[in-house]
């Protein structure tokens, strides 16, 4: 745990002000979830709640089932973070945090479909992934919210995704979106 130096007291209500630049770096904004964590010590440990976390060992067999058929890399990600790779180098974007771009995408609930050389193709973390020459991008929706997102990826030179492809991911976002709500 690193200290940040900054001490807050509780209102008369039991509230605690999470500090703006905390806030900005931790990516927490109104409404944000947060679990509530204590240990014997007395610490109390705020953590931002995910619901995909509690799918990640689903959500990793269920890429690994995607990769394995198509031969694509896929990636599953909340709205934080990539939680499972397929098919592609893990080290590159296993928990690394989801670009500015894919965030906006899950929160409007924006669909992609784009070769790299399109217009619309954006990158899944903030660090530019080599080689990537096509994608589909799909939001992951529960219970009416934006959850995160599944997406498959292509190497292949001049490779471009259809009508097949969108579907492909369209279903396993609704699948991974249904087996939240359960």
């Amino acid at each position: 745990m690193k200290a940040t130096g900054i001490v807050r007291r509780i209102d008369d209500l039991g509230r605690v002000v999470i500090p703006k630049e905390i806030r900005r770096t931790l990516r927490l904004r109104e409404g944000t979830p947060l679990e509530i964590f204590t240990d014997r010590e007395g610490e109390i440990i705020l953590k931002k709640y995910s619901p995909m976390v509690e799918l990640t060992s689903f959500a990793t067999q269920y890429a690994d089932a995607m990769a394995q058929s198509t031969g694509l890399m896929v990636c599953i990600t909340d709205r934080d973070q990539v939680i499972a790779v397929s098919g592609g180098s893990k080290k590159d974007l296993l928990q690394k945090t989801i670009s500015k771009q894919l965030e906006h995408l899950i929160g409007e609930r924006t669909t992609v479909l784009a070769a790299k050389d399109e217009k619309g193709f954006i990158s899944l973390t903030s660090e530019e992934m080599e080689g990537i020459t096509a994608q589909v991008i799909v939001p992951i929706i529960c219970e009416g919210d934006a959850i995160g997102s599944v997406s498959i990826l292509s190497r292949e030179p001049r490779a471009r995704f259809g009508d097949t492809e969108m579907k492909l991911v369209l279903t396993a976002a609704g699948f991974l979106g249904r087996q939240m709500e359960g």
